[in-house]
């Protein structure tokens, strides 16, 4: 009941403010006027990252990458909402959980949150499913300097499995903010092909180098 009431009042606030981008028009569902959302840069397709479909909503450009960086790391939370629809935007597969990107201990407390676990939970309301958090994320070392290889096993080490993680799920969607190599999401698939997942989406917001 209490969850329903701050769905209404949040769509009550919602209805009257600006658009977070242009802050003319009123916004509508994704936090901006219909004119901004659809000239965001969307790309709506497939990129190919060591041999995975990943499924991007947007190129990493103007006004996207600006609204990412300043989410992501300048506490800019208002931003959640926009970047969630742009992900349940897409043509998402029917999965029984939602898996965020993990962060390392050490990351979440110089930020304080995990944005892609915020942006989870939006979607896991609307899509109906759980938001899943098997894996966790050691302490994340620059890759500057090493080879494929070399980064590639840095990654993946990084990634390691709860123990005590009991939840077991077949079809899950990993959604991560930006997409470069994709070694970050490679790494986190072979660790839920471990835990039994057989079937695993990857989406993002946006992919950087398609141009």
């Amino acid at each position: 009941m209490l969850q329903f009431i701050n769905q209404l009042l949040y769509k009550g606030v919602q209805s009257i403010s600006p658009c977070l981008l242009c802050g003319i028009d009123r916004q509508q569902q994704h936090s901006l006027c219909n004119d901004c959302w659809e000239q965001l840069p969307w790309f709506k397709q497939h990129t190919i990252r060591h041999e995975q479909n990943i499924l991007c909503a947007h190129h990493y450009d103007f006004p996207i990458n600006r609204i990412i960086q300043t989410y992501k790391y300048e506490q800019q939370l208002q931003y959640q909402n926009l970047l969630a629809h742009s992900l349940l935007n897409l043509r998402l597969p029917k999965v029984q959980a939602i898996v965020p990107m993990p962060i390392s201990t050490e990351r979440l407390k110089d930020r304080g949150y995990n944005q892609m676990l915020l942006i989870a939970k939006i979607m896991a309301r609307e899509l109906k499913v759980p938001v899943w958090q098997p894996v966790i994320r050691a302490a994340q070392h620059s890759q500057k300097g090493l080879s494929r290889i070399e980064r590639l096993e840095n990654i993946e080490n990084q990634f390691q499995i709860i123990p005590a993680e009991k939840r077991k799920y077949k079809k899950v969607l990993i959604i991560d903010d930006v997409v470069t190599t994709g070694s970050s999401i490679h790494a986190l698939n072979q660790a839920l092909e471990k835990l039994g997942c057989q079937q695993i989406y990857s989406a993002c917001i946006a992919v950087a180098g398609t141009k």
